[in-house]
């Protein structure tokens, strides 16, 4: 009973956190008298008709696109700079190695509310204001830290001996990280999508601070928006956190082995 336990618990938590995205869902799919009758009835039909009025009225096409095309950079530049300063932190001989490492990872510290007042004056004085720009650099900036931390830690519990023979057979630092370090990194490198992915996907401060012009906004400050006009018509906005919800879950279940592995890797070398 005992060893059952565990599991017993985790199903129960598992339950917890699902049910309100269940609840979310089966809304969207009902007319405004189904959903009178109680939130925990199933819809007699699928009404399919409520993600068409929140995708073409609430022009949630157009922000799933832009939320699209600032994501893909923003996960891609940071796992790639992620990846090269992990490295640089782990196996090169860089003065002042530590304090670097420490000056970086106060990035995780300091909370974006503090940030996002300087963040639009330098923005505005580059004239990145109300472009794609303005919600991809400052995004990729805040990844750095913590992905940085994280791939120095895998790459800090990787067998030395590993490293040590293929540099012994004449390999040069490049062939080390790409050919050797990478591919046994994986488990990482996934874990890091997906939290990039989501960090992205839902922030909701920097769109809506440094973005005005409404062919630009995200699907985060696209909902906000949409919610307003919507107010009363429950089914509809179900539809839309619906959408802006979906990618969030399809990339976790593609990404959930290299996830779960990610999150132990480095923990015993």
């Amino acid at each position: 009973m005992r060893r059952l336990l565990p599991y017993v618990l985790l199903t129960a938590f598992t339950a917890v956190i699902l049910v309100p995205f269940v609840l979310i869902a089966l809304t969207a799919f009902k007319t405004q008298a189904e959903l009178a009758a109680g939130v925990f009835t199933l819809p007699q039909s699928l009404e399919w008709g409520n993600f068409a009025t929140a995708w073409t009225e609430g022009r949630f096409g157009v922000y799933f696109l832009n939320s699209i095309i600032v994501v893909v950079p923003v996960v891609a530049v940071s796992l790639l700079l992620c990846t090269l300063a992990g490295y640089a932190f782990a196996h090169l001989p860089l003065p002042g190695r530590g304090a670097l490492l420490a000056l970086l990872l106060l990035g995780m510290v300091i909370p974006l509310e503090g940030l996002i007042i300087p963040m639009y004056y330098n923005l505005r004085g580059v004239g990145l204001l109300n472009t794609y720009w303005a919600m991809i650099l400052p995004q990729v900036a805040l990844s750095i830290p913590f992905g940085t931390y994280l791939m120095w830690i895998t790459f800090q519990g990787l067998p030395d001996e590993i490293v040590d023979a293929a540099v012994v057979d004449g390999a040069t630092r490049s062939v080390v990280l790409w050919r050797i370090l990478i591919p046994m990194a994986r488990p990482t490198l996934g874990a890091l999508t997906v939290f990039f992915f989501i960090w992205t996907w839902n922030e909701f401060l920097i769109p809506l601070v440094l973005i005005t012009d409404d062919a630009l906004r995200t699907l985060p400050v696209g909902l906000a928006f949409f919610q307003g006009r919507y107010t009363a018509n429950i089914p509809v906005l179900a539809a839309g956190a619906t959408v802006v919800a979906a990618p969030l879950i399809v990339v976790y279940i593609i990404f959930q082995r290299q996830f779960i592995r990610g999150l132990v890797a480095g923990a015993v070398k």
